[in-house]
């Protein structure tokens, strides 16, 4: 019998490559900055359920390696779950951030050739104005900041119609600290000038 879920919250994103970057603006069909791209992306859920499950603030982040041009495929993949969440939680997630889950994030899935595993560590997400920061011990430290507009103050320029599975608009970013160290995932930029986004999220689906 499938299972009906659905989840609503917020996400931000940081990669490898230079702002702004050339996989969103082109449908992953240009090359990205480097002869790769190396990202991370972490979901808040601020409500959400699978069957009788709640999900209801349930943090996880999605690590991903792809050669230049991410349509190509041979991704590394690694999921990590926030260690406060329970196994049924964990279980939960695992399926909606896969292919058996049938939701947005499933369009990853035969992009990644190399799927790492399932981590459990604390994941802590915050915002601060147009500001967004991740950390996961010594997995992850990423900071963006929004590109504010100045024709909507205190709003970010934004991109939309995207093809992005999270949300077809997304606030543009620049990450102030950009680090990776997770599934033999590698990258480390202070410089302000690689990509970030963050946008709001809600899915729903249902899994065999």
């Amino acid at each position: 019998m499938a299972t009906s879920w659905a989840v609503s919250g917020e996400y931000m994103e940081a990669c490898s490559c230079d702002y702004l970057c050339p996989c969103i603006v082109k449908n992953m069909a240009l090359p990205a900055t480097h002869e790769f791209c190396k990202v991370a992306l972490t979901f808040e859920i601020t409500k959400g359920h699978f069957g009788e499950v709640s999900l209801d603030g349930v943090r996880f982040t999605m690590f991903a390696q792809s050669e230049a041009v991410m349509s190509s495929g041979n991704w590394i993949g690694g999921l990590v779950i926030d260690s406060a969440a329970t196994d049924a939680q964990a279980a939960a997630v695992g399926t909606i951030a896969s292919a058996a889950g049938h939701g947005p994030l499933a369009m990853f899935a035969p992009l990644i050739s190399d799927f790492r595993g399932v981590e459990r560590h604390p994941i802590t997400f915050e915002r601060d104005g147009l500001g967004r920061t991740v950390r996961i011990g010594e997995l992850l430290d990423q900071r963006v900041d929004g590109v504010e507009s100045l024709t909507a103050p205190g709003q970010c320029i934004a991109i939309d119609n995207t093809a992005h599975p999270v949300n077809a608009r997304l606030n543009l970013a620049s990450a102030l600290r950009n680090v990776i160290n997770a599934f033999g995932i590698l990258w480390q930029d202070t410089t302000g000038r690689t990509n970030g986004h963050f946008a709001r999220f809600d899915w729903a689906g249902s899994a065999a």
